[in-house]
């Protein structure tokens, strides 16, 4: 081998050498970093699911009960990593197994930090549940005063029906425990205008319902109203 052509081959591999080298941060594969996104939400390591989108994660990746990232932060109730998810584009509607977008989850479990940038983030808040309910149903079920007004603020159908045959005022009633969160949900529900003459499945009114349960406040609140 000549001299010139030993050079020839040692710049040669310089030079591969110098392409197949590059900075920590552009080196994962999106396949590491959707890896690397998904042990950050199960450590709740805000920073971590910060390096991962910045690596290129996959946003809308499909994990444990087909979750993507979002909806499994926002049943963990990680508030933190749910706003730098949506913010870094996760879609607020993509449901898992059970039918649960981050949206609808967080309308009913009352996480509303999580819920309103759902909204902010363009949330279809008309969308529906496993029981063919919106996020105001559940909200309504379990008393949730502020995620009440927030969810009727957005826009959400107030008279929908789910596959019970409930609105969210008949859910109130129903599934409800007469608490004072409850009358003030009931409350929130009648002044947006909620239809307290639709039945439910069997032809009980929200009226008779609440005076068989003995919620003297419920019925007068429906008298005001009707």
């Amino acid at each position: 081998m000549t001299a010139a052509l030993a050079a020839a081959l040692a710049a040669v591999a310089l030079l591969v050498t110098a392409c197949s080298s590059s900075p920590a941060s552009d080196s994962a594969p999106a396949g590491g970093a959707t890896a690397a996104l998904w042990q950050a939400v199960d450590d709740g390591d805000a920073d971590a699911v910060r390096a991962a989108i910045d690596d290129g994660a996959d946003l809308e990746a499909r994990g444990d009960g087909d979750a993507t990232p979002l909806v499994a932060a926002t049943k963990d109730q990680q508030t933190d990593i749910a706003l730098i998810l949506l913010d870094a584009g996760a879609d607020p509607d993509a449901k898992d197994d059970m039918e649960d977008s981050a949206f609808l989850y967080a309308g009913a479990e009352g996480l509303d930090e999580i819920l309103t940038a759902t909204i902010e983030h363009g949330a279809d808040v008309t969308s529906t549940n496993r029981y063919g309910g919106t996020a105001l149903i559940p909200a309504g079920e379990h008393g949730h005063v502020s995620t009440t007004r927030i969810l009727i603020e957005a826009g959400v159908p107030l008279d929908h029906v789910n596959d019970l045959g409930w609105t969210a005022l008949l859910e109130a009633i129903v599934l409800g425990n007469g608490s004072d969160d409850h009358v003030e949900t009931i409350r929130l529900l009648l002044d947006a205008g909620a239809d307290p003459s639709i039945a439910d499945g069997n032809g009980a009114l929200p009226r008779e319902l609440a005076e068989q349960a003995g919620y003297e406040e419920i019925v007068a609140l429906i008298d005001q109203a009707s």
